[in-house]
């Protein structure tokens, strides 16, 4: 065999390695991206068709409008050339032209404006839901608060999953052991019933986020100080996938949006069960706690909402500040941290976190205060938050 038969023998094996490598690394995410995906997810909700088919529609009009436009000016340019014979004609305007050329773009953008208006006025009416969720971006995670319908009063924060960010940290997931869903699996999923209206409210707590679920056909900005809404009615259930669509700051490729879209008696299930919980979760806030059992509880509480920035070892990174050593944690005076868990701090970059219980913020502050090299043996009790609040 020839040098050049063995080159091309080794290119060509080289090649089908590095397919054969590449499609088992990671599969298509039903509901989320697919490997190699050209086109638009596949859509599970009437808005999402109506957008992929005006996509299509509009698509084809300009590549007609483009073959006739340089299909007609590559034809002149070659039939009536200067090295055959012809020569440059001289003319005055024609108003047969002139309206011809006015009326037929005029006729071509109604014929692309009136689907376009029908779709979005109806992707923007949110009346009459079924079902009322607030959606609260924050550097980097959402909030979620069903505020009406079936599961009213359920409020939960989705974050990362903490395996996910700390494969990233790490330089990403080892070769062949790459999760499908990687960046985008959360602790808590937004859930809710298939065939009915979702509407989902969205506001921000530090800077511009975006909610966006691409199999719903949704995306709206979530903007500190003011309200938007969107909606969604999905055909099917299953898992879907989607990210905030703002470059939110430095932890953006930390924040995706997954919702579950269960059948209306998996829902009231659901519903039944996060119920329960929160009955569960709602400690009497004058509870006295010993400072072994508010440790452990601050211990889940830091994993599943700190350790993201101030990282496991509590010694930061960047801009983010160390808890290991602090001198705000190891004050006697816990009016401080308590301000800061409550309020935030640093412009946003320490997000508030309100929305933890009275009990969980305490834990997590005492959980700082006797971890890494913090034995300080200090406590701090939940009636202290519940005061601050006031």
């Amino acid at each position: 065999m020839t040098q050049a038969g063995e080159v091309s023998k080794s290119l060509a094996l080289l090649v089908v390695t590095w397919v054969a490598t590449a499609a088992h690394a990671v599969n298509d995410l039903p509901g989320g991206p697919a490997v190699n995906q050209l086109n638009l997810h596949p859509a599970v909700t009437k808005i999402a068709e109506e957008q992929q088919w005006l996509h299509w529609f509009m698509m084809i009009i300009c590549l007609v409008i483009f073959l006739a436009v340089f299909g007609v000016m590559f034809y002149s340019i070659w039939k009536h050339r200067k090295s055959v014979g012809h020569k440059s004609a001289n003319f005055h305007e024609s108003t047969l032209v002139e309206i011809i050329w006015t009326i037929v773009p005029f006729v071509i953008v109604i014929l692309m404006a009136l689907p376009a208006t029908k779709v979005l006025v109806a992707s923007k009416d949110t009346t009459s839901a079924d079902l009322t969720i607030k959606a609260t971006g924050m550097q980097w995670k959402w909030g979620y608060d069903y505020i009406k319908g079936e599961g009213e009063g359920i409020a939960f924060l989705s974050t990362l999953d903490s395996t996910h960010r700390e494969m990233s940290n790490n330089g990403g997931p080892k070769k062949g052991e790459e999760p499908d869903n990687y960046l985008l699996k959360v602790d808590n999923p937004l859930v809710v019933p298939v065939n009915q209206k979702i509407r989902i409210i969205t506001t921000a707590n530090d800077v511009i986020h975006a909610f966006m679920v691409p199999a719903f056909g949704i995306k709206q900005d979530a903007i500190p100080g003011f309200v938007r809404d969107t909606w969604f009615r999905a055909e099917k259930t299953g898992d879907f996938y989607g990210q905030c669509a703002e470059l939110c700051g430095k932890e953006h490729a930390y924040m995706p949006i997954h919702v579950k879209v269960l059948s209306r008696e998996d829902y009231a299930a659901w519903v039944g069960v996060k119920v329960k919980e929160a009955a569960a979760r709602a400690d009497d806030p004058s509870k006295v706690w010993a400072l072994p059992e508010l440790k452990a509880r601050g211990e889940k509480v830091y994993a599943a909402n700190c350790a993201a920035c101030h990282q496991a070892n509590g010694k930061g990174a960047g801009p983010i500040k160390a808890l290991d050593g602090s001198a705000i944690v190891l004050d006697k005076d816990h009016g401080k941290q308590i301000q800061i868990l409550l309020n935030g701090a640093a412009g946003g970059a320490m997000p508030p976190w309100k929305t933890l219980s009275d009990t969980d913020l305490a834990a997590v502050a005492t959980y700082t205060k006797n971890n890494w090299s913090n034995q300080t043996g200090q406590i701090v009790q939940p009636a202290q938050f519940q005061a601050a609040r006031k």
